[in-house]
């Protein structure tokens, strides 16, 4: 074997194991029928995913490590209600006859496990969230209970802002257009769409949107979560079906539940049982009666923000048009992170946007802004516009944040005369196959898509949860760390959120602080053969070329063909 820390034919961990590999966990499958995505255990076909194994030991451990917590939780409680240790949480008067009004487990939890480690999350910032930010610093003299600033920031390098292109910033072009915004257009519409709150800006916004998708029409909302909860029940509803991914994000799960219709779980991207859910709800119907469905709705994300997995959407489609369904694509994480063009998840695999039947997403991460939009036929598209609760009863989208998705939207379609989208598009992709890949060679497990904008590194233990962030957070890198509940119990993981911001010192800087806490809380627990990608298969843009297209500003009333003809001379 080769000394500790050498390669040997790329297939050696830094941390010397070799031994096994494991690339299918929860319904995760490696098969593909679908043109050229040949899923390999090397990496080195063009769709490549890593779900390794949760080693048992660590497992064990992991499990033991919660059950002493819980354990220690319950003596905590019970020398609280003897009157021996003081109460410091907020809790519910206890009253004869009444059911409590919190639920008990969860009240425990925060009580007892996440009060422990608060300090990981909250922190509050006070820079703009770019490749780097200022955090305030915090203490606690009573375990996370009450904490109090000290006046002191910390520059830190941001890992874990949704700032996938790096347009979350303060200064450039899309700045500037928004500082114009404000004074031509003020802070806020005043009023909903129904009612007088449209204007010119959010029609501009919402034809920008569906030439950018490549539909007849979209509509856009003020906010991303509400995108899917408010307009999801408007699409589906009694006797109706939702076949719903089981790690779908909580926006799809409550607007599924707010439709009333039906809903069925298959297992995370796996073709062969949501297929298996599909021949059985064609061939039963609806439960009792066995009449048809009125519709069946196929719910999916484009990249799935804790696993890093990218649905296998080739293989959705031909599914849903053999089932004769329709497809609710959410494509919050990967519009603007995913594809040659930065259109998704559909322009990734190379699809046609017609063969998706609602194609849904945000404007929270790529586009430094807020919000969300739909995207569809003008048909379904003037449905939401009469229908939608989030056209009616929330205001229209401020015009600087409508300003802010107009201007980086025109600089990724590279309407604004320079290459600069591209170039952020292919820099993006070149950092995250660079860390994904020094990940892998240090030995830790990394999950996910090779081509994923989310990288989780998975840590297991709860005490390891607050160790890591801690110690990175001291060493000048700020990560976001997860565990159970909104994880299972023993895949507790960082998820590192890559940007085009960040440059090859930053990252260089970052893995060198992960492999030394690595070492330090030993979380390098991989035994699988490395990945053959490399970061070395992206093409990166240099330098940009001017060629005026279209303005990034647009001040009404001035004619758009006016504004034009303003630009070019």
């Amino acid at each position: 074997m080769a000394p500790k820390g050498t390669l040997t034919n790329g297939n050696v961990h830094d941390n010397g194991r070799v031994n096994g590999f494991q690339n299918g966990r929860k319904g995760h499958t490696t098969s593909s029928r679908n043109g050229d995505r040949h899923k390999t255990e090397d990496g080195s076909g063009a769709y490549f995913e890593s779900f390794e194994e949760t080693p048992l030991h660590i497992a064990i451990w992991t499990y033991l490590g919660y059950g002493l917590l819980v354990v220690f939780g319950h003596i905590r409680d019970f020398l609280r209600d003897i009157g021996i240790e003081k109460i410091k949480s907020c809790t519910e008067p206890r009253l004869s006859g009444f059911v409590p009004l919190y639920q008990s487990w969860e009240s425990f939890y925060t009580r007892n496990l996440y009060r422990r480690i608060r300090d990981c999350w909250n922190r509050p910032i006070c820079s703009v969230a770019g490749a780097e930010m200022e955090i305030l610093e915090r203490t606690t003299s009573d375990h996370g209970w009450n904490f109090k600033l000290t006046d002191k920031k910390k520059k830190v390098m941001n890992f874990g802002s949704y700032n996938y292109l790096g347009f979350a910033e303060n200064k450039g072009p899309c700045a500037d257009a928004v500082e114009k915004n404000v004074h031509e257009w003020g802070l806020s519409s005043g009023a909903s769409r129904q009612e007088l709150g449209y204007q010119e800006i959010h029609k501009e916004l919402d034809d920008l949107v569906a030439e950018f998708l490549g539909v007849e029409a979209a509509i856009t909302v003020p906010m991303g979560f509400a995108t899917n909860s408010m307009n999801m029940p408007c699409l589906v509803g009694k006797g109706c079906l939702i076949l719903s991914d089981e790690i779908n994000h909580a926006s799809l799960v409550l607007g599924s539940r707010l439709s009333g219709a039906t809903i069925n779980t298959f297992k995370h991207n796996n073709m062969k049982d949501l297929e298996a859910k599909l021949r059985e709800a064609v061939i039963g119907g609806q439960p009792r009666t066995h009449r048809p469905w009125k519709k069946i709705l196929i719910v999916v994300e484009g990249v799935y923000s804790m696993e890093g997995s990218i649905i296998d959407l080739p293989e959705v489609i031909r599914l849903k048009k053999k089932y004769k369904a329709y497809l609710y694509l959410d494509e919050a994480h990967s519009m603007g992170a995913m594809g040659p063009n930065g259109r998704g998840v559909v322009d990734y695999f190379g699809l046609d946007p017609k063969d998706v039947d609602i194609m849904m997403g945000t404007f929270t991460k790529s586009f430094g802004a807020s919000g969300g939009y739909i995207g569809g036929t003008k048909r379904l598209i003037n449905h939401l516009r009469l229908h939608s609760h989030a056209a009616m009863y929330s205001l229209s989208m401020p015009p600087p944040v409508v300003q802010q998705i107009i201007s980086s939207m025109s600089i990724i379609m590279g309407l604004d005369g320079t290459n600069e989208g591209k170039k952020r598009i292919q820099q993006l992709k070149w950092n995250l196959r660079y860390l994904r890949r020094r990940l892998n060679e240090m030995g830790f497990i990394i999950y996910g898509n090779k081509d994923s904008p989310v990288v989780p590194l998975l840590i297991y233990m709860p005490s390891k949860i607050a160790a890591l962030s801690r110690e990175c957070l001291a060493r000048g890198v700020g990560i976001v760390v997860v565990g159970f509940p909104a994880t299972p119990i023993i895949e507790s993981r960082a998820r590192f959120c890559l940007s085009a911001a960040h440059t090859k010192e930053m990252l260089d800087r970052a893995i060198e602080v992960l492999d030394e806490v690595g070492d330090l809380l030993r979380l390098k627990y991989s035994r699988k053969l490395l990945p053959k990608f490399s970061e070395d298969e992206v093409e990166l843009v240099k330098i940009p070329t001017k060629r005026y297209v279209r303005p990034l500003v647009t001040i009404f009333p001035v004619p758009p063909t006016l504004s034009l003809l303003l630009s070019v001379n």
